[in-house]
């Protein structure tokens, strides 16, 4: 008696395959001939992931095992998967995530600036897992620093704190920061995958600050999420801001934090500040 072929469900890895296959156009990749069925051939999608045309057939049949993280990783390459389904398909195979791989695209949408932009008393500021800041409202170029002043390539939060003496001046209580963001920072680093792409900057920052070589050395890994901040601001005086940082969903490399003044009368005069001050660019 012949084998069975194995019913295959949906939820499987068999039934997404055979999903996603089906969705593409054979002739935006150049292939051609008729076809009785929507999509890619198991082949096709095979040549495209550089892999086995059987050992393809047989996962879409819902037989063969597991396949490798680099299986996975060609196959959703050879589909066009997007990073959400490229996880999915990880959960699927191998019960598991896929590996954290560091992407450090430059800049953020216009409609995410523009939300940043309504907090008018509220300094808010996007960075990288890197920590290099990549957008701000007009509140964190009143409170915390002008950043479209300084060079794209060196707005680093490290920098600022350690090789930037006005900035370092502002910070109640600097040693105590200091370890706080030397330790959040190695651990967004470890979570997005970016430890090689931090390498430069730790030996640029251990070279220029003997106290930021000696945090590193202690490799304290901190956890940061929300708390306070105080600031000496040369016309705001002596503040205290409470923080919340947010991951910014479907960028994994970018981090939303934002202040918001304890004291309103704060608030008020972050507002007349922006009034009174001309906007730089």
């Amino acid at each position: 008696m012949a084998d069975r072929m194995p019913t295959i469900s949906p939820g499987t890895l068999a039934a997404f395959l055979k999903d996603r296959r089906t969705r593409l156009d054979p002739a935006s990749f150049g292939f051609s001939g008729r076809r009785r069925t929507p999509g890619l051939r198991r082949e096709e999608v095979a040549q495209r992931a550089n892999i086995s045309p059987t050992w393809y057939t047989w996962l879409e049949q819902g037989r063969g095992g597991a396949p490798s993280a680099d299986v996975l990783n060609r196959i959703a390459k050879g589909l066009l998967l997007t990073e959400a389904e490229r996880e999915h398909l990880f959960m699927l195979g191998l019960g598991r995530p896929p590996e954290v791989r560091y992407r450090g695209d430059e800049g953020v949408s216009p409609r995410l600036q523009r939300l940043i932009d309504t907090l008018d008393a509220s300094p808010a500021l996007i960075k990288t897992a890197t920590w290099d800041v990549v957008a701000w409202n007009r509140a964190a170029e009143i409170v915390l620093t002008d950043y479209g002043t300084i060079p794209a390539g060196r707005r680093n939060v490290l920098r600022f704190m350690f090789l930037t003496p006005h900035i370092r001046a502002k910070q109640h209580d600097w040693q105590n920061l200091a370890r706080f963001v030397v330790g959040a920072f190695r651990a967004d680093a470890a979570r997005a995958g970016a430890v090689s792409e931090v390498t430069q900057l730790v030996e640029e920052l251990c070279s220029g600050s003997p106290e930021f070589a000696t945090l590193w050395q202690e490799n304290d890994v901190l956890a940061h999420g929300d708390g306070t901040k105080r600031l000496k601001h040369p016309e705001l005086g002596d503040i205290e801001l409470e923080y919340s940082s947010f991951a910014v969903d479907g960028r994994p490399d970018l981090n939303l934090t934002v202040y918001n003044p304890v004291d309103s009368d704060v608030a008020d005069r972050i507002r007349a500040l922006a009034r009174q001050r001309p906007k730089v660019g």
